[in-house]
Order: C-alpha cells, then structure tokens, then sequence
C-alpha cells in the first residue's frame, strides 16, 4: 500500500507507512489497529482521554474447531487510546455476538446483555469488554473509529445538527439520534447503515462520531477526512451569528495576578469540595488542577457564561468527568481575608449541593445508587482561570481537560446553531448507571495517602528523598524540594521516571528565607490545591570542639534547623487552616536532640530545640486537627549529602576511628546492631500519617537501632 502525505489543519497526520508497512506485509491487523488506535489518541481533537473506541475484524484459526473464524478485537473497558497495548484489548467472536441479537428482550433489558459478552471472549486474557462493543460488532467493516472529536461534537450538539450533517457531508455521513452506549444504540448504527449504503460514517447525537475503512489506514484517513471537514466548517462559520460566546463581558486579569489569585484561593476551595469527606483513618480529600488557558478565558469571561454554564455538557465522556454543570464563583473580596471569603463561599457551594440534590432526587429510579458527592468537580473563576478537584490530580486533570472540550463544542455549536446538553434524565441515566456503578465498584480501593497531598523539604536526596517516594508509592502527590539546583533536577528526573508527571512537583527551596517557602506553599496550591503533610528534612552539621566552632557555624545550624522548621510550618499550617481538613507536620531531628555527645554543641542544641518546637507546635495546633510529631534517626549515613564532607570527618575524629568505619560504628552501639537506612526513617514517617494514628500528637519516634541514651523519658 502507498500513500501520499495529507495536509491537514486541523488535525495531525502522523500516519508512518514505514513503521506500518511490515505489519501490513504479513497482515497484522491487531498491530495496525493499535498503531492506528496511539496515532488518534495522540492528538486531543480528535479524542479525549480515555474516550472513544476503535476495533478491527479479521480471521484467524479457532483453538477448538481449527477452522478460520471472524474475531473482533476492540479497546477493552476503561482503556486509553494514546496508550493502547494488546493487553488492552478485547477478542470477541463476531458471530457470537451477533447472534445476541435473537435474545435480546428490547431496550428496557438492554443491560442485561452486558453480561453475555463474556460468553463471546474469544481471547481467554481478553480485558473486560466495553458498552460499546455492540456499536462496533453490527457494523460489517474491518476497521471501525468511535471518536469524540470537539469539532464533529459540536454538530452533533447543536439544535440542527441532523440538518447541517446533510448538508455538510452530501448525505455520506448518516446521523442516530441521541441513545444512551448499549445494545440498542448498535442495532440502531446498523439500521442507519442498511438505510444509507455506501455511506462513509455515522454521527451520533450529542455524542460523537463513527467512521470506517476496509483497511486501519483507509479507516484513519475517512476519521481525519471527516473531522477536518467538521473543523473548517465552524472556523468558517465562526463570528456570522455575533461574537464568540456573545462577546466579552470582563477582562482577565494579568497573567501573574491570575496564578496569584488562583494559589490563595485553592485551599479554601479545596476544604469546600472535601466537605463531604470526615476525614481520618483511610478518607483523603480532593486534590486540584488549576489552568488559565485561552480558550477557558474566553468562555468565563463571556456573556453567555450565565447562560450555557448551567447547562451541563452534551458528551456522555465530558459529563461523567465534570458533573452535571460548573460552579461559577462570584467573588469581589480581598483574598486575603479568610474570614470573609469563607462566609462568602459557602451560600454559594451550599447553593450548588441543593441543585444537585434535587437534580437527584428527581431523576433517581427505583434502585438507583446512593447520591454521591454533591460537590462540584470544575469551578469557573471569571477574569481568573478553572480550578478542578477529584480523587487524585490525574483525574481533576483530565476532567479539567474535558471541561475544555466541553467549551469547544459550547463554542462551535453557538456559531452555528443553538448548543443543546443531554437532557437532566438522561445525564442521570448515564451518571447513576447501574453498569457505570458496578465499574466504580470493581476500582483498586485507594491507597493509604491517596488525595493527600505532602510538602517535604530537603528531598533531593537521603531521607527527605526516601520520605517523598514513600509517600509517593503510597498515593500521595508529592512536592521535592532542595537548594541545590543540580540535585533536584537528578531528583526531578528520577521522579518523573518512576512515578510520572501527575505524582509531584520539585520546587528550589531555602528554608532560611521566608521569600522562597512562600513561593514554594503557592506552587504546591496550585498544582494541587493545598497541603495535608508537612515534613521539614531539611538539613545540615557541623561537628566542631567548643572552641573551634564560629558564630556563623552557629547561625547557619540554627537558621536552618530551628528557623527553617519555624518558617515551613508557619507558612504551611496557613494553608492548612483555609482547608479546615486537619494535617500532618513531621519533624526529621535526631538521636542527638536526646543525646549529649562530643564536639556537637551547635547542632545537638539546634536538635533539641526542632524537638521541642515540635511540642509546642502540637499543643497549639491540636485545636485545628494538625497533628505534629517527630522523628529522631541517628546515623543514616546512604544519599546523605551530610555525609559527604567534614560532618564525617568530624565525626569519627571525635569517636577516634576512621571514616569507613563509621556506618560499623554506629551499627555496633545499638541494642539491635543494624545500620540505619533512609527507607527506615520513611517507614516511620509513614506510620505516623497513614491513618491508623490518626489521634496521635505530640510524639517523639525513634529509628537509631536501638541507643538507651535516646530513650525518651
């Protein structure tokens, strides 16, 4: 097969014949079908995140009859195009499937035919089918793409979408009302087909867009073909009916003021969208994702804002990720009066729980789920930005992503027609779906720190390094923070490698300058919404005599010990206290702050008083559920920078030994005679915020192995 590169505008042609030809010269449908399926799910106009289906049909030999037999393989339930593997799909028995069609009962027991699709797995290691198999099973084409693009979306949202389809492509895409994904809907798609032969593809109502091909390339180009033609169609149609979104009503606000604004507010909006959580043992708040793209800026900024935002999405993809409608926020005050922007937050959510309890209660049926949170997902801040919140930053995300799409499809089906969003019943039937809540149910249960959100210092490396990953593999967002530039780069990298750009942020950060922590708390709001976890690591020593020690060796260990753990839980118990979800602080001391030993005046003393600072700090912040506590490791000596330079020395000189004896040293003088690594100390860190001490504060644990002179008493 040869092809000719296609220019596109809108849409991306990222078609490789060379990567494809070898799969195509031994006619390896299930390769080109995921090579297709990464292509389309590598640009976003052309499908969301996690959204759309696609498939192929081919023959292959049956392992129980020998005989070639027609096989449907077909992006499994809950998968991703853009990162579609073979293990992501599922092999079904075309004929199988087809005959379902004797059995089924009509619409009213559609769902009841979910559970059949089991009895077609051709493909034992099969992932679990979609709802959608049907759509793509009654349809005789090899190669078939269910996508949401923006732009064929919103021809099918708008109030004349049939008509302008018709028109637009002549009559060779056919159009199906607006159907809940099921059974029936695949039936319906085959009826439109046998209706309308040789037409090139389907457009659902509201909801979305089919096309095919006898080939996977043939099936990508008609997808491309057909979008693109949908794309130039509202760009020129774009300012006929008036202005975008019926024009301008207020300027954004300068882009740093935004970013500004949007990190002061974030935690206050936080505790609001936690506020059906009773946080404690096992129960995490939201996490949040804040963007002041254009295209959001243009819409909340707009006229019809008040008009279409109440509305909801059309999409069934969009709406089950953002909710039946945003909550546009009103504010005028002064950010930084809390008091004030609480009182003048809550008339406003409590607003929007009473419209979603009504939207509830009068669309449930007999047997629906228990109404879930109330709480809005996306919030609309006029002349600022879109801050969303859901279980974990990669959902609040995606969901702000879907909002976007959302606001492309508002967009383009204003400037051509009138938009319409899914009727309330029908959002309900999709939101409260019996198949949507057996899924939800069948979901991994949280991790012990999912939707907590933890701020560690010094974690470029040893233990602050060994906590944050911890933390990280136990579901939490992290922030990594270091001064040394170099170090928390290798950091950032190594973060990003294993656990992926949605688990953490680095941050420079100086904990002796208050400048840079508050710069560091409104990256942290912002990427995330707030703080639950404080834990100052960060550190340094310096082992002199009495007389040799200086008063800038001094002020340097007390700057950075005492003030720094000072500074830090200042400014993050502030964040805190706008959430209302209670805390964690973790103070990283040391055996010495119990301990007197030789040539430590300096830094036994800075010890000491991050201990007792750590006391104070829980006797005063118990009244707002902040928990403080701290933990005491003696002679982590693997990453430690400490370590590096003449704390070492130091230390085995006033000990008499050499420098590579000291890890044997220090193993040899505790009770249980084990050398004390940084994982340990991230272990105790994590008992301590893991939710089964959840009513503990004020305490003091050690992980030194095991020194009888550290015993607290």
């Amino acid at each position: 097969m040869s092809t000719v590169k296609t220019e596109f505008r809108h849409v991306s042609y990222l078609w490789d014949e060379a990567k494809a030809s070898e799969m195509t010269r031994v006619g390896d449908e299930v390769g080109l079908l995921l090579y297709r399926s990464n292509l389309l799910g590598a640009d976003l106009r052309l499908t969301n995140y996690g959204g759309g289906n696609t498939s192929c049909k081919a023959y292959t030999k049956d392992p129980l009859t020998g005989s070639e037999t027609e096989v449907m393989w077909i992006k499994g339930s809950g998968g991703d195009l853009g990162t579609l593997k073979r293990n992501g799909l599922a092999a079904l028995y075309v004929n199988r499937l087809r005959s379902l069609e004797k059995i089924y009962r009509g619409i009213e027991q559609e769902d009841e035919m979910v559970a059949l699709f089991n009895h077609c797995i051709f493909d034992l290691d099969s992932r679990a089918p979609s709802i959608d198999t049907p759509l793509h099973a009654f349809l005789p084409f090899r190669h078939i793409d269910h996508l949401h693009p923006d732009a064929a979306i919103a021809i099918a949202a708008a109030n004349d979408g049939e008509r302008i389809t018709m028109e637009l492509f002549n009559g060779t895409i056919g159009w199906v009302g607006w159907q809940r994904p099921g059974f029936d809907l695949g039936l319906k798609l085959k009826k439109c087909l046998d209706e309308n032969p040789g037409i090139r593809g389907i457009m659902l109502g509201s909801h979305g867009l089919f096309t095919w091909g006898d080939s996977a390339y043939e099936c990508y180009l008609n997808s491309l073909e057909t979008i693109e033609r949908c794309a130039q169609y509202l760009e020129e149609n774009f300012g006929k009916r008036g202005p975008v979104f019926g024009g301008v009503k207020i300027q954004s606000l300068p882009a740093s003021e935004r970013l500004q604004r949007a990190s002061k507010l974030a935690p206050l909006l936080r505790g609001f969208c936690s506020s059906h959580i009773k946080l404690g043992a096992g129960k995490n708040a939201m996490v949040g994702h804040f963007t002041d793209d254009e295209r959001v800026l243009e819409f909340i900024n707009s006229k019809d804002l008040a008009k279409l935002a109440p509305m909801g999405t059309s999409c069934p993809d969009h709406f089950l990720r953002t909710k039946i409608c945003p909550l546009v926020l009103h504010l005028d005050e002064d950010l930084n009066d809390m008091y004030t922007l609480r009182k003048r937050l809550d008339p406003q959510f409590e607003s929007y729980r009473k419209i979603y309890a009504e939207y509830y209660n009068a669309c449930k049926h007999p047997g629906s789920p228990a109404m879930r949170d109330p709480n809005p997902v996306i919030l609309l801040y006029p002349g600022v930005g879109m801050f969303s919140f859901a279980k974990d930053k990669q959902t609040a995300r995606v969901a702000s992503e879907f909002y976007i799409n959302a606001i492309n499809v508002m967009k383009g089906a204003e400037a051509i027609s009138t938009y319409t969003a899914l009727p309330r019943q029908e959002a309900f039937d999709i939101e409260y779906w019996l198949l949507e809540e057996a899924k939800l149910q069948r979901m991994p249960k949280p991790k012990p720190l999912s939707g907590r959100i933890a701020f560690v210092t010094g974690s470029a490396g040893g233990i602050g390094k060994a906590i944050a990953k911890k933390f990280a593999d136990e579901g939490a967002v992290v922030v990594i923070s270091d001064n040394d530039p170099q170090r928390l780069e290798s950091a950032r990298e190594e973060f990003l490698s294993q656990f992926g750009k949605d688990h953490f942020i680095a941050e420079l950060l100086d904990v002796t300058d208050a400048k840079t922590i508050e710069k560091a708390f409104l990256a942290t709001a912002l990427a995330f919404g707030g703080v639950d976890i404080i834990v100052n690591c960060a550190g340094l020593s310096i082992s002199k005599t009495l007389e040799d020690h200086s008063e800038k060796d001094w002020d340097l260990l007390y700057d950075v010990l005492a003030k720094g753990q000072f500074l830090v839980t200042q400014k993050g118990v502030e964040l805190m206290r706008k959430q209302d979800l209670g805390g964690d602080i973790l103070n990283i001391v040391s055996k010495n702050a119990l301990v007197s030993g030789p040539n430590n005046a300096a830094y036994g003393s800075a010890k000491a008083a991050q201990l007792h600072l750590s006391r104070l700090n829980a006797a005063e912040l118990g009244k707002d559920r902040i928990r403080v506590n701290a933990v005491n490791p003696d002679a982590v000596i693997s990453d430690s920078k400490i370590w590096a330079g003449a704390w070492a020395e130091g230390r085995a000189k006033a000990y008499g030994i050499k420098v590579e004896e000291l890890p044997a040293y220090y193993a040899s003088r505790t009770l249980l005679n084990e050398i004390i690594l940084p994982e340990d100390i991230a272990n105790a860190c994590f008992v301590l915020v893991g939710g089964l001490l959840s009513k503990s504060t004020g305490n003091t644990l050690n992980v030194d192995g095991g020194v009888p002179m550290a015993f607290v008493r």
